[in-house]
């Protein structure tokens, strides 16, 4: 089935040019110019301000949007004029691929990453509004999911996602790590795995898929800085990357468990260049096609088996 994935330019409005505030830019001019069949690109509206202010202080908030603050600066990108609107509508954009996937079952998706190191009252790790945990409080809060799973699969934790679910019954993060950044104490609903061995990697994803409960929403951070050649670790090629979403997809895809992914980490270097990390997000992409579902047509599947 097709899908959606959601991407405007003022994902990349920010004038610091970083590959956190460009590669959405690069992966959508790849879809422009060599399309992935069944996909169709939406442009989202931005997220609104009571949305980010569920979960970011009042302060923090306004240190974006005016840049008259020290933590406007907090993520470690340099602040301008652009930084409330790019963030705002990267964010918009995650929040819309949670809307769409839980509405109508399948698999929708955002150019932008997740920005999983943001906290309530500051960014950490040029991330600035975690995209991840306002989303999920949208779809919780607009009815369209009561049971959310937060997968992550960037290289680095997600500390900034656990601190800002902390107590909150109906969410739960599963965060499957190869590099220590952000690394947190696992608390009731953010449990932290940390894989040392490459070669570990596809196996103890598998496990800790198999042993999760029922969700009605997974929102997958989609990490390519696995990569042996980015932050990740020996073991860890392009090929094991595309086993890994294929396997979450799938699994999901068994579960009927609707799914909104993220293109997050992934870092040109001395190693890697940009052409190979565009391949690595448009090979998530192409894995979310392979499994795409709705639930219009599982629900006639189901009838004509019923009827057999």
């Amino acid at each position: 089935m097709p899908h959606t994935v959601f991407y405007s330019p003022e994902y990349a409005r920010r004038k610091e040019e970083f590959d956190t505030t460009r590669k959405c830019q690069w992966v959508h001019d790849s879809l422009q110019s060599r399309p992935i069949s069944g996909i169709t690109v939406a442009h989202p509206e931005p997220a609104t301000e009571r949305a980010i202010l569920e979960t970011h202080t009042e302060r923090y908030v306004d240190s974006i949007l005016y840049g008259d603050d020290p933590l406007c600066q907090s993520s470690g990108l340099q602040w301008c004029q652009h930084t409330y609107t790019a963030v705002s509508a990267s964010t918009g954009g995650v929040i819309e691929a949670a809307t769409a996937a839980a509405r109508n079952g399948g698999v929708a998706g955002s150019l932008s990453s997740g920005l999983h190191h943001a906290r309530k009252d500051c960014g950490s790790g040029f991330c600035t509004f975690n995209g991840l945990a306002i989303a999920a409080r949208e779809a919780y809060g607009s009815g369209y999911a009561k049971k959310v799973l937060i997968l992550d699969l960037d290289a680095h934790c997600g500390g900034g996602t656990a601190s800002l679910i902390s107590g909150e019954g109906w969410i739960h993060q599963l965060d499957i790590a190869v590099n220590g950044f952000d690394s947190y104490k696992p608390q009731r609903n953010a449990k932290l795995v940390m894989v040392d061995d490459g070669h570990d990697y596809l196996h103890v994803l598998n496990e800790e898929l198999q042993s999760l409960d029922q969700f009605d929403l997974c929102l997958f951070n989609a990490g390519v800085d696995v990569h042996e050649n980015d932050c990740g670790v020996s073991g860890i090629d392009s090929t094991v990357i595309v086993e890994r979403d294929l396997m979450v997809f799938e699994w999901a895809a068994r579960r009927r468990l609707p799914v909104a992914y993220v293109l997050a980490g992934g870092y040109v270097g001395k190693n890697q260049d940009r052409a190979t990390v565009v391949a690595l997000h448009r090979a998530t992409i192409r894995s979310a096609e392979a499994f795409s579902w709705s639930k219009d047509a599982a629900a006639e599947k189901e009838a004509e088996a019923a009827t057999a």
